[in-house]
């Protein structure tokens, strides 16, 4: 009986030491929450405010007291845009070269599988040859690139402009550490049925690959959505601008006019973020997936 209440004695004290610890732990995370809810909407302020200015008229944007919310609704920015401003074709560019980069992204997916389950002379080096090209600025190929497709005749042209995108040694690299985690069991005994090469690939590899194709995916298409500078450097004709190098144009055109530039920026972020959004935790799962072998 003794030690049973000593032991009770005892139990008490650590009970309440273990309810103040939640206590303290659960205050930390609050705080921590609040802390970080209070960063985010500081840091969203100018974006909330370019989206809503691009509903504006001018008049009002460049109103003094400034207005938050607008007091006329309108979509007259954005049908500017569309009618006198040709977003209608830099749209259009940017959805093919877009389309282009996720061909690019089959080609990356091929090269990984061939780093990472083929065993030829030379597999190492020649990946690391392509890792190598990581720590290469893209600034400093570009002159180089852009010498080759002048031989080529593929200046201003929309070939030129997606060419050199197609593919990319950070896609293969993490298309390589992924692939390299599946069996190469499956893989045998896939062959023993009589399958091809390109069947095993397609019908096999791809549909175990699917976290990391939805990784490449979306930093595909937001790398395809934002393309600037190389569509700027190889094409002269506007009629082959992206929206990145159109919303360039804008603001040195109509640098005045605010509520245009707001609605072309609007147009310009809000897909991005909305995919961002929406992906983002197969964003974070691909590179840690990609990290484990």
């Amino acid at each position: 009986m003794e030690t049973m209440k000593l032991n009770s004695v005892k139990a008490k004290p650590q009970r309440k030491s273990s309810v103040k610890a939640r206590r303290t732990n659960r205050m930390q995370q609050w705080i921590t929450g609040i802390i970080l809810a209070l960063g985010g909407f500081l840091i969203s302020i100018p974006f909330i405010w370019m989206i809503l200015s691009a509903f504006k008229p001018e008049m009002e944007v460049m109103q003094i007291p400034p207005t938050f919310l607008p007091k006329e609704f309108t979509l007259e920015n954005f049908v500017n845009l569309f009618e006198n401003m040709n977003f209608t074709i830099y749209l259009r560019n940017t959805i093919i070269v877009v389309l282009c980069s996720f061909v690019g992204l089959f080609l990356n997916a091929m090269a990984g599988y061939a780093f990472a389950k083929y065993k030829f002379k030379g597999r190492e080096k020649l990946f690391y040859l392509v890792l190598a090209t990581m720590m290469i600025p893209g600034q400093v190929t570009m002159i180089p690139v852009y010498l080759i497709l002048n031989q080529l005749h593929l200046t201003n042209t929309m070939a030129g402009i997606v060419l050199p995108g197609l593919v990319g040694a950070f896609s293969i690299f993490l298309f390589r550490q992924f692939m390299s985690t599946i069996p190469d069991e499956l893989l045998e005994a896939a062959r023993l049925d009589g399958a091809s090469e390109f069947r095993l690939f397609l019908q096999i590899i791809l549909p175990i690959s699917k976290p990391i194709l939805a990784v490449q995916g979306i930093l595909t298409f937001i790398a395809g959505w934002n393309s600037f500078l190389w569509p700027l450097i190889i094409a002269n004709d506007e009629n082959l601008y992206t929206l990145s190098v159109g919303l360039s144009l804008l603001k040195g055109q109509y640098g005045g006019n605010f509520a245009l530039q707001m609605a072309g920026s609007t147009f310009m972020v809000v897909p991005i973020v909305i995919i961002f959004m929406l992906f983002q935790k197969h964003i974070i799962e691909g590179y840690t997936i990609s990290g484990m072998k």
